[in-house]
Parts: structure tokens; sequence; C-alpha cells
């Protein structure tokens, strides 16, 4: 089954009779023709024994051989066998885990050939008449379209191998030949791109350019490299956009002048520039250019064709970030309708796109239409990439987000578990996706209050960022600001107060000096302090948040109030009652203004207000607060709401204090029929009040109740 062997199949001259020592070109040029004719057919095998045959007739049967090491020969009956070779992970097989998560890993990072970028510039397989018969190039030239053969089956790394030996074989030769130097460049830098290997395919890509520049070759060879170079810019990071833009536009701008505006490969970089704009958040402008691209693709290649899908869903995309739902949703529905044909009904990418259209319902509160979306594409992914691969992770951690929204903890955490599972499976063990989840799960241990399995996960994502990006990253003071809320609620303040105060390190050191972080950070540091009845310092932390926050947002935002409400609760703490009132006045303010009169918070400051004045003695402006808030929470929750009747509970006790039998009675007995009718037996009136000795004097009869 090696290379040998295929080989052999072709008859061998008898040993007695010697090689001419002149290459019979005109067989191998017929060998290489009809290699040639089998792979533009699609039958790859065929196209590859007749290149091998070439290759043996032009350097002699043993050249396969001796040129490659005994471990890299290639298989390639194994590797070009009928059955798609592409589609054998999702088969079962007895290939040990490594090599399987190895392989998922690439998949996760393999940019997908269905779609242009132009990445794939030079294709056009080479003709051995153009060689002018010199040896060398005759060789490169068969190792070149073998390569190419690899690269059509999607065997990259093996593509890789036949390329680099051509291309040893054009620069050892005396005549440079270096057209064909760039077209190897370029192929080698697409096949590293293919396999996620950025690093080395812009190594080749941007030695193409330098030969392209250096031999004087035409623009739209330049144009091409700087196509390919820009649009590793754009998947290395947002940072590069900028740079990558400048290549995509002078690209562009060659292109058009040399094949001009309506041209195919003018539309794919209309179509990578539109992503520019859409990863710098400039979303009317890639609608712009998409729709350009669109109309050249629609023109071009037909409406139903795969390019004109991608940019169909690449304007959805767009649609759907701005906002535009309806909009959106029409584009992925058309995407589908276009690739069901062409793709398969289970692929990938409409496994992908259900993922999408179920993101909209889920963002227009269509949670149950959500649902069955989600799970129609968990369906599809695992029947186009089996159960163990990063879509599929995906897919279910977006389910886990769902069931969250919906309150369903133990579903949520199921699916949070299952896509943690798949990510440590095929991603690196640091990866942020195993960290997105692992906070996940994390949050509904919060919110069953098991604080202690919270920690633990806080703590695990948090070794894992430090050591993927160093102890001082921005990501580290969020989860470091996660475990000291962790450590606020178990009353460990000491803790916290250092998790918070290192969070506030890092986060002055990275970010702007007014930043809403940071406010939020001086909060909880003031939430800290005030628990350790360290009032004053508490208070300025407060002030200084508020600064930062009211900088940020304005006057009347719901931050800048919970900051007005956290200093006057400070300043009733320390006796200052009257400056207590003031900044809950402003509180009230700022919350009217911001959330509206039918608000919880608005409801909380009242009775805080209320509360304020009946310590004072103000009676009647205490009743006059709590009736507020009472009136304010039937308008919200209705008349029997046990909020209701915890608030009629503070107006009798403030009836209780002024000896007010009836309203007294009143108030406790509605209250004690709303506790009951809600099932909470277990809450019983809070009586409290400072005249229960004159209430008994004046009415004895309620004596006993007092």
């Amino acid at each position: 089954n090696s290379i040998n062997a295929i080989i052999c199949n072709s008859p061998q001259r008898p040993k007695s009779r010697k090689r001419s020592a002149s290459i019979s070109i005109d067989t191998v040029a017929f060998l290489n023709e009809v290699g040639i004719s089998h792979l533009n057919k699609g039958k790859t095998m065929e196209a590859v024994r007749c290149f091998t045959k070439a290759l043996c007739r032009a350097n002699g049967s043993n050249y396969l051989a001796s040129h490659l090491s005994p471990s890299s020969l290639l298989d390639l009956e194994v590797l070009l066998c009928e059955d798609d070779v592409k589609k054998s992970h999702c088969e079962e097989n007895t290939t040990d885990k490594k090599t399987k998560e190895a392989s998922n890993r690439a998949l996760y990072v393999y940019q997908r050939d269905e779609y242009d970028e132009g990445m794939y510039g030079y294709r056009d397989l080479i003709r051995v008449e153009e060689c002018c018969g010199d040896e060398r190039l005759i060789t490169a030239t068969v190792l070149y379209n073998l390569g190419q053969s690899l690269v059509r089956h999607g065997q990259y790394e093996e593509a890789i191998l036949w390329f680099e030996r051509a291309l040893m074989k054009m620069f050892n030769m005396s005549k440079y030949v270096p057209i064909n130097v760039v077209i190897l460049q370029h192929n080698i830098g697409h096949c590293f791109y293919r396999l996620g290997k950025y690093t080395d395919s812009m190594k080749f890509y941007q030695r193409a350019l330098l030969d392209v520049c250096k031999l004087g070759m035409s623009e739209v060879d330049l144009a091409k490299s700087l196509n390919c170079i820009a649009v590793l810019y754009f998947h290395k990071s947002s940072d590069d956009a900028t740079e990558a833009m400048n290549m995509f536009q002078k690209s562009l701008d060659i292109q058009k002048k040399a094949l001009g505006s309506n041209h195919q490969e003018v539309a794919t970089l209309l179509n990578n520039i539109g992503r520019i704009h859409y990863l710098k958040n400039e979303y009317e402008e890639a609608l712009v250019v998409y729709q350009q691209s669109l109309e050249i693709r629609r023109a071009r290649l037909g409406r139903d064709h795969i390019d004109v899908a991608a940019t169909v869903y690449n304007s959805g995309q767009t649609y759907h970030q701005m906002g535009h739902l309806d909009e959106a949703m029409v584009h992925y529905q058309e995407f589908l309708k276009m690739t069901k044909v062409r793709l398969g009904e289970e692929h990938r990418d409409i496994a992908i796109m259900y993922k999408c259209i179920g993101q909209i319902h889920q963002e227009r509160n269509e949670l149950e239409e959500a649902k069955v979306v989600f799970q129609k594409s968990l369906r599809i992914g695992k029947a186009a990439l089996g159960d163990s691969h990063p879509e599929i992770a995906s897919t279910l951690n977006k389910i886990g987000n769902l069931a969250y929204e919906m309150g369903d903890l133990d579903e949520a955490m199921k699916y949070y578990k299952e896509g943690l599972t798949v990510e440590r499976s095929v991603l690196e063990p640091d990866h942020p996706h195993i960290m997105v989840t692992l906070t996940n799960i994390a949050q509904i241990f919060k919110q069953r209050r098991d604080f202690k399995s919270a920690i633990a996960n806080y703590r695990e994502v948090h070794c894992m960022q430090v050591r993927m990006h160093g102890p001082n990253h921005i990501d580290v003071a969020g989860t470091l600001s996660s475990l000291g809320l962790m450590k606020y609620q178990i009353k460990d303040y000491g803790a916290a107060f250092e998790l918070y105060q290192e969070a506030l390190r890092i986060r002055r050191d990275c970010l702007e000096e007014d930043h809403a972080d940071i406010a939020s950070t001086l909060n909880s540091i003031g939430l800290v302090l005030f628990k350790q009845e360290m009032f004053e310092v508490a208070k300025e932390c407060f002030i200084e948040s508020l600064r930062i926050r009211t900088n940020i947002f304005g006057r009347y935002h719901r931050d800048v109030a919970i900051l007005w409400y956290n200093i006057a609760t400070t300043y009733i703490e320390t006796g200052e009652e009257d400056l207590a009132m003031k900044c809950y006045r402003e509180t009230l303010e700022v919350e009217r203004k911001a959330l509206g009169n039918d608000h919880h918070d608005v409801i909380l400051t009242l009775q805080h207000m209320g509360q304020v004045h009946q310590q004072r003695g103000e009676l009647d402006e205490a009743l006059k607060y709590f009736a507020e808030a009472l009136e304010t929470e039937r308008r919200i929750n209705g008349k029997e709401h046990v909020a209701v009747a915890k608030i009629l509970n503070l107006m009798g006790n403030i009836h209780l204090q002024r000896s007010q039998v009836k309203e007294v009675m009143e108030c406790y007995s509605e209250a004690s029929r709303i506790f009951k009718k809600n099932g909470r037996t277990h809450e019983a009136l809070v009586v409290a009040g400072y005249n229960l000795y004159n209430l008994s004097k004046l009415h004895p009869e309620c004596a006993p109740v007092a």
C-alpha cells in the first residue's frame, strides 16, 4: 500500500535492459497530462498513480524511496481511498485518543475551503510542455501536480511535503524560474493556513510577496500576495485590522484596474474588506461592501453559488450584530435554502446556521422556539462532526445558557458539564472556552448558594488565566473580583478585601483612570469595609466610585443611584441622619428618572426613608413614605404579593407607636392574611414599637395582644 507499491503497479523493464540516460519527455508529458485529466474529473487516486509513474519515468524507479525517509513515505492507498477521508472523524475507529484529540483541534482552526477568501490563488495544474525540456523543472512540475492532488482531497500536511520538495528542486536549478517559486510558496502557505498554522503560513506568503516585488512580477501577483497576508492578519488579531484593511484596499485597487470592477476576484476582496469592517464594529460600512460583493458574485457565479451564500451569511451576521433581528433571520434562512443542496442536510455549517437562528429566537425572548432550534443544531452537528468537537461544545453551552435564562438551573448545569467534557477532550487545557464554561458553572453554584463549589471553579479559572496571560492580565482581575464576591458571601471579609484590592490594582494598571470596572471594584471594597464597620474608609470608596460612574454614565443612571444609596446607608451607621436623608433623596430622584416610578429599587428606597423618619420619631413622614411604597408595590405586583404584607407590617408598627388600634389591627390582619394565602405561614409579623405601655392604658382590651 505504500507509494512504491503504487509505482510498481506499472510493468517494470527487464533488469538486463539499461535505462536510457535521456528522459523520455513524451512519456512523462503523457502521464502528467493523463493525471491532470483525471484530477479535473475528480479522480484523485488515478491522478496520483499517473503523477507518481511520471516521476519514476523522469527520475528512475527508486526516486521516491531515495528522496523521502521511510517514516514520511505516504500511504496514498489509505489516504486517498474511495471513502471520503474528510468524514472519517464521524466514524468509530481504533485510533488512540491522543490522535483523535489532535485531529479535532486541527478541525477547530481549519478554515474550510468551501468558501473563497482568495488564499488559493494558484491552483492551475502545470503541463510538462511548459518546462522547456529541463529535467529538474519537469520533476518539480510533476511534484507540484502531485501536491495539488492532495490539496484537492484535503490532505494538506502531505501536500506540503511534495510542494517543499518541488521548491527545493527549483532553488537548485541553474536556470531560475521565478513564477513557479511564487506559486509553490503560495501553495505551501495555503496548506499551512488550512491547518490553522498561521505563523508558518505567513512566513511563506511573505516570502512570495518579497519574490514578487524582487522579480518585478505582475501587479495581479502582488495583489494576490497582499490579500493572503491580509487574511492572516484578520484571523490573527483585531489589533492588526488596520494593517489588514490597508492591504485589502491596495489589492482591491490593483485587481479593479487589472481585471475590472465586476470580476470575481474583486468580489472576494470586497467580502474580505466587509469582514474587517465587521471586526472593527463598522457595521454600516460592512453592509455596503457586502452588498457590492453580493451583486458581483450573483452575476458572475449564479444566485445559488456557495460564495454567494457566504456573503449572504456575512450580511446576516452583520444585521444580527446591529440588532436588526428580522433582517438577520431573512439572510440566515436564505443561507440555509442555498446551502442545504450543496452541502447536504447534515453539514457543520447547517448546524452553525441553526445555532444562529436559535440565538435570534432567544434574543426575541422566544425561548421555547430557541430550545427547539438549538436541539436541531446539536443533532445535525453531532451527525456531521461526531460527539467530540468544539462546535458541539459551543452548541451545548448555548443550550445551557438558554436553560439558565429560563430558570432551569439543573438543565443548565447538565449541558454546561457536557460541554465542558467535550471542550476538555478537544481543546488545549487552558483554552478560553473552557474558562468560560467553568465560569458559567460557577455562576450556577453561586445561584444555588453553593459558594464552596463556586470558589473551586473560580480558582481553577484563575490558575488557567495566570498560566496563559500572567498574573497581571485584565481577565485575571475579573476572576479575582468573582472570588472576592464569594468570600464576601461566606463572610470571609478579610480574604474578600485582599482579592478586591488585587483586582483593583490590576484594573488600574490596565484600564483608563475612570473606567466602569474600577468604579465597580471600589464599590465592592466599600461594601467589605462597611461589613467590617470601617465606615469612613468605606464611604471614601463609595464616593470615589460615585465620581467615576457619574463621569461615565451621567447623573441619572441606576449604577449612580446604587452609590448614593450605599453612601446614605453609611451615614445612617455613623449617626449622621440628616446627611443620610439627603443622600436617600438623591437616590430616589436618580432612580425615578433612570428607572421610572414603578421599580423595585424605588420601593426599597422609599422604605428606608420611612424607617429613618420612624427612628427619628417623625411618624407622619414615615407613614407617607411607607404608603407610597405600598401603593407602588401593589401597582407592580398586585395586592396579594408577600412584599405588600411586609410593608403593611411596617405601617402597622407605626400605628402601634401612635396607639391607633384600629389601624394597627387592619394592617396586621391584612398582612397575616396575605402571608397565609401565599403559603408563608413561617412568616411571622414583626411587632415592634415604643409605646406599648401607653397603648395598654388607653385600650385595656388590647393589652394582651400588645
